[in-house]
């Protein structure tokens, strides 16, 4: 995906999140190329930290569709935080991860997971039984020794830690992610609305 459409993604994101908060948000962006299936996250952060993140894991509806709703319940719905309100507007960062397609990752136990892994490139998705839970490709910029990452992954998905290796599944996929865009609107394209 090149960057013009990653660009394009977070505006969609940006400009969905105007419209939940009843904000001035000008014309909608325009989504026609983004109808085939897709899967992404959103991530709203402030002050450099995680302010929601909400996402899909497999593409089921269009790109563009995905991209809105995850927006949505990122700024609204996380249940990490309490929903984003005006006042946090202007100290917020939008940015969409596109996902590619998850494949499975073979491995014979733990070293050999760690092994495999990629820092800073692989997303990882771990199950086990009715728990799962991933990471994205950026959470290996605070956690980038792999026992580290797999460790705060299991801890994410609840996954008990006599629970050993060779009984979780584990995908692996890459993203391709948008610039980090301010959630406010410039003053120019404010009164374009």
């Amino acid at each position: 995906m090149d960057a013009a459409s990653l660009h394009a993604l977070a505006e969609l994101a940006r400009y969905s999140i105007h419209t939940v908060l009843a904000l001035p948000h000008g014309a909608p962006p325009a989504t026609r190329a983004f109808a085939a299936r897709g899967a992404a996250f959103v991530t709203l952060t402030r002050a450099s930290r995680l302010r929601g993140c909400i996402g899909t894991l497999e593409a089921w509806r269009s790109l563009a569709e995905d991209v809105v709703a995850n927006a949505r319940a990122a700024a609204m719905d996380d249940p990490r935080f309490p929903a984003l309100t005006r006042a946090e507007v202007d100290d917020t960062l939008v940015e969409v991860s596109v996902l590619e397609p998850a494949t499975p990752l073979v491995f014979a136990d733990e070293a050999d997971l760690l092994r495999r892994l990629r820092p800073g490139r692989d997303g990882l998705t771990i199950r086990y039984r009715e728990r799962r839970a991933t990471f994205l490709p950026s959470v290996w910029a605070q956690l980038p020794e792999p026992a580290r990452f797999v460790d705060a992954l299991r801890r994410k998905a609840g996954i008990p830690v006599d629970v050993a290796a060779s009984e979780i599944a584990v995908e692996r996929y890459a993203t391709h992610g948008s610039p980090r865009l301010p959630l406010a609107l410039t003053s120019a394209r404010r009164g374009a609305s």
